[in-house]
């Protein structure tokens, strides 16, 4: 098994379940997460056609106020979409992907939030 952590472009998640955009609006969010994190998991030489793979999103926000992990999840789905267009695996199923509860750090101390994926791989037999 191998760990490959991919630092994401954002320092705020550019999704989270509290947000009441407009669906053209959201999409293109959606679309450009996507993209994003197809091009850097490729940039990132994580091995292609996996048999599954473990993926995780970190978030350490710029301030000490309180966060729910939940609201990180549809930046989180939106990543492991991105992994499937890169053809790391054939489909974010349960089989082949297994999504682990995005996870929340202390403040950065920066003045900048971070954002990172995990991503362990299994090789085919």
């Amino acid at each position: 098994m191998t760990t490959f952590t991919i630092d994401l472009p954002w320092g705020t998640p550019p999704l989270n379940a509290n947000q009441r955009m407009h669906w053209r609006r959201k999409a293109a969010v959606v679309a450009s997460v996507r993209r994003d994190t197809a091009l850097l998991v490729r940039s990132a030489n994580v091995p292609r056609e996996l048999a599954h793979v473990d993926v995780s999103l970190h978030y350490a926000p710029r301030d000490a106020r309180r966060r729910d992990a939940d609201n990180l999840v549809p930046t989180l789905k939106a990543c492991c979409d991105g992994i499937v267009d890169a053809h790391i695996v054939a489909d974010d199923t349960p089989a082949e992907m297994t999504k682990h509860m995005p996870v929340i750090h202390p403040k950065t101390g920066t003045g900048v939030g971070r954002l990172w994926l995990t991503i362990d791989t299994q090789e085919k037999p």
